[in-house]
């Protein structure tokens, strides 16, 4: 994986952004967001009780992060207008984008 893995599902210059440049505080954040991902992807199945929670959570989790794209089909889950499915798909995306920063960042400190 490499930079041109990255699809655009996270605008990682906003995470950036947000976070002064400080890469340290990105990847705290990319790793939360990913142990996070693992938590609620069994909840978003239309039988868990709490789906609806899970959506919304990561809703603004993602939106957080920068993957506004995946906000976007959580907000549409909301309302009725998206599936669980659409979520899910859209989640595995910005953790593929997600992946491929977190590698390429490896490679960069390696480098020197």
């Amino acid at each position: 994986m490499a930079r041109r893995d990255i699809s655009g599902a996270v605008d990682f210059a906003y995470l950036e952004g947000f976070a002064a440049g400080d890469s340290g505080v990105v990847d705290e954040v990319l790793a939360l967001f990913r142990e996070q991902a693992a938590l609620w992807t069994p909840m978003l199945d239309p039988g868990h009780p709490g789906w609806k929670d899970a959506v919304h959570t990561v809703k603004g989790a993602a939106r957080g992060v920068g993957a506004f794209a995946l906000g976007e089909v959580c907000e549409r889950c909301e309302a009725g207008e998206e599936s669980l499915e659409a979520v899910k798909t859209a989640l595995d995306v910005a953790l593929m984008d997600i992946a491929a920063y977190a590698h390429e960042q490896a490679l960069r400190s390696l480098k020197g």
